[in-house]
């Protein structure tokens, strides 16, 4: 054993050393087929896109992921959910244009939908990042202004890195409420595994940037959700997250959805009639 192999084999956080806490959040690999969703989303957002492409690619800063898409649901008035995507703050491959199609049952049951890109590690720190998030958001006041949206409601949502995105963006004052689906809540695991690669976070980033060290407001509606198939870690995040709100006194719903994996879970956002679709229409007032 070299002294590298060594020094990886030392615990590091919650008696794993660093090949297993590596092993413990790669969900690409706990999923034999997930080229193939992630494939299948693709398809399906380019198909989306090209039978709604009127406010596609709305800028709001000079980098090319820097931008919003809107599909308009045409209900005066309408609630409107803001998507943020995956790929642990940097794989490329990840963006708005490819998961287009979550946006189609909301649209479908009068929901208005966007898409918020941001900019990626190693490029971004993530402390940018999370402000692309928070400008994207302040922009998309304006194109719910253009369609006549309901000013009062807009629910952020977002999965795998975008959870975290999400849950930190319910301290700004347009977010009515959030759906955390498969998010990272604590940083500190992510220092420690090979996502801090690209994201070089420091322990000051783990307490500052962490949604679990800055909870929600006293008024959020929040739910996280995760599906009974995912790793451990991830299952985990959820529900130390979700009992961190509760014990704050916020109102928070856990939602383990069963037969679902990281990937699989976002079917539950794009059908009209999927759990994550109906929780999003609930935190929005809209089957009350």
């Amino acid at each position: 054993m070299t002294d590298i192999d060594a020094a990886r084999a030392i615990a590091i956080y919650r008696e794993m050393d660093r090949a297993t806490l590596d092993r413990a959040y790669q969900n690409g690999a706990a999923v034999p087929d997930t080229a193939a969703i992630l494939e299948s989303w693709r398809v399906r957002s380019s198909a989306y896109r090209r039978l709604h492409p009127a406010l596609l690619d709305q800028a709001w800063g000079a980098h090319p992921r820097q931008a919003t898409d809107f599909f308009d649901c045409g209900v005066a008035g309408a609630p409107t959910l803001l998507f943020v995507h995956g790929g642990y703050w940097h794989y490329p491959q990840h963006s708005r244009e490819a998961f287009s199609a979550v946006a189609l049952g909301l649209v479908e049951s009068g929901v208005h939908v966007a898409l918020a890109g941001y900019r990626l590690a190693p490029e971004a720190k993530l402390a940018e990042i999370v402000g692309d998030v928070a400008t994207a958001i302040a922009h998309l006041t304006g194109l719910r202004r253009t369609v006549g949206a309901d000013p009062l409601h807009l629910c952020v949502a977002g999965w795998s890195a975008g959870g975290h995105l999400a849950a930190l963006a319910q301290h700004l004052p347009d977010v009515s409420a959030c759906l955390a689906i498969s998010g990272i809540f604590d940083l500190e695991p992510m220092r420690l595994c090979f996502v801090n690669d690209k994201l070089d976070l420091t322990p000051n980033d783990v307490s500052a940037l962490s949604p679990i060290h800055r909870l929600p407001p006293p008024h959020a509606r929040l739910a996280v959700s995760v599906g009974a198939n995912e790793l451990p870690e991830l299952r985990r995040q959820s529900a130390d997250y979700a009992a961190a709100c509760r014990a704050a006194g916020i109102e928070c719903r856990l939602l383990e959805l069963a037969g679902h994996n990281h990937f699989t879970i976002l079917d539950e956002l794009g059908s009209s009639d999927g759990a994550l679709a109906v929780e999003v229409r609930r935190l929005l007032g809209c089957d009350l």
